[in-house]
């Protein structure tokens, strides 16, 4: 069945992360996104390791695979002429265009927003920069590190006394797409309503910002900086990261009166002591507390560990690695991978769609594998009216 997008037109100029990601979500929702890429190495993602197969990193890097499902490989020249006439032309039909080039760089193209905005009304354009169109920062560099250092999360990730943390993933950028996304979805609406389409500036910075827990409100009001804690959560006892026998579990001993399920469980009647009854009874006792524990933690594994915490009303979790996902049988009840096969990396699992609808009637999510480089040049110039020939002509020329 078709997804809730059908019918959508979208222009995807972005790169790396933070961009495709927001178009990709356009794109499982069954909007037709069509990749521009550069001619002949297309997105440097593409080239980003892992590989699935490694005699073909250009068409099997992990990353690439993952931000660029059920899209559309179009090569483009945007130096020349009719590449960019080629653009203005996609644009007339299209509903959203997503860009991620540093600012300026659309309109030293001859394709900013209001050159887009003659050709298409109801465009809506989507900018993702490192840190927004505007402002002194505005052409400076970064990399995920620097965006996620600058937005103040580093700050408060971390051990007591020990130098800030980065995070493993691409947060910020990853956190940018998903904002990005929801934008473009509330401006297209807009559009529909009333024919008038909008720019979105997006910072990135901006988004590590936004999620900055309560340290941002705290300093606000008190002048107090959040600090960090590592894995013992706002510095208590029996709320954190601890070693198991297999791994690590995440214990949250909340709320107060659960509390004696604790000593239950890891039958240490020590742990029921009344110096522990509260929050800050186990600040208080942090280090005798979790000494209390550890020994019961390492003689069990971590699944049989949350079990244990749950089925006693407690917040227990398992810190899971990759192949833990991939077997969770809550994860595989609810049908949540997806296979794909693609003619390069094979047969690969993704992860699957944010929601799961209730009907099943609806099905709001389209799932396809990722594009070869310029595997559809042909069927997009096509329907702008170029022939077979035109199109060799422009691959030969270099535009395509």
């Amino acid at each position: 069945m078709p997804g809730l997008l059908e019918g959508v037109k979208v222009i995807d100029l972005t790169h790396y992360f933070a961009g495709p990601y927001c178009a990709k979500l356009l794109a499982t929702l069954g909007a037709e996104v069509i990749k521009v890429e550069r001619p002949g190495g297309g997105d440097p993602l593409r080239h980003f390791p892992p590989f699935a197969n490694p005699r073909q990193p250009g068409e099997s890097g992990a990353w690439f695979l993952y931000l660029n499902t059920a899209k559309k490989s179009l090569t483009l020249d945007l130096k020349t002429d009719q590449g960019r006439a080629i653009i203005l032309e996609l644009a007339r039909s299209a509903d959203i265009l997503v860009e991620n080039f540093a600012p300026g760089t659309m309109a030293k193209l001859g394709l900013d927003y209001p050159a887009l905005r003659r050709e298409n009304p109801a465009l809506v354009m989507t900018s993702i920069s490192n840190y927004g169109q505007t402002g002194p920062y505005r052409d400076w560099k970064a990399s995920e590190i620097n965006l996620y250092a600058a937005g103040g999360l580093m700050n408060i990730t971390g051990e007591p006394e020990q130098p800030p943390l980065k995070e493993g993933a691409p947060l910020a950028q990853l956190g940018a797409g998903q904002n990005a996304f929801v934008a473009t979805m509330t401006a297209l609406l807009h559009a529909e309503d009333s024919g008038e389409g909008q720019h979105i500036d997006l910072a990135i910075a901006e988004y590590a910002t936004n999620v900055l827990e309560n340290a941002l409100m705290q300093y606000s009001y008190s002048g107090r900086e959040f600090t960090r804690v590592g894995n013992r959560g706002y510095g208590r006892a029996a709320w954190g990261i601890y070693p198991c026998q297999d791994g690590f579990v995440g214990i949250i001993a909340g709320p107060d009166q659960n509390w004696p399920e604790v000593a239950n469980i890891m039958e240490r009647e020590e742990l029921a002591d009344a110096r522990f009854a509260s929050r800050q009874g186990r600040l208080l006792n942090a280090d005798e507390v979790d000494a209390l524990m550890l020994p019961w933690l390492l003689e069990h594994d971590k699944v049989d560990i949350f079990k244990a915490g749950q089925e006693h009303g407690l917040g227990f979790s398992f810190v899971a690695e990759m192949r833990d996902i991939l077997e969770m049988e809550q994860l595989t009840a609810r049908d949540y991978f997806v296979s794909l096969e693609h003619p390069v990396a094979g047969t690969l699992q993704y992860p699957g769609p944010p929601i799961s609808p209730e009907s099943g009637d609806i099905a709001s999510w389209v799932y396809r594998r990722a594009p070869l480089l310029a595997e559809h040049c042909l069927e997009i110039l096509g329907g702008l009216g170029y022939s077979a020939a035109e199109v060799e002509r422009l691959h030969a020329e270099g535009v395509i």
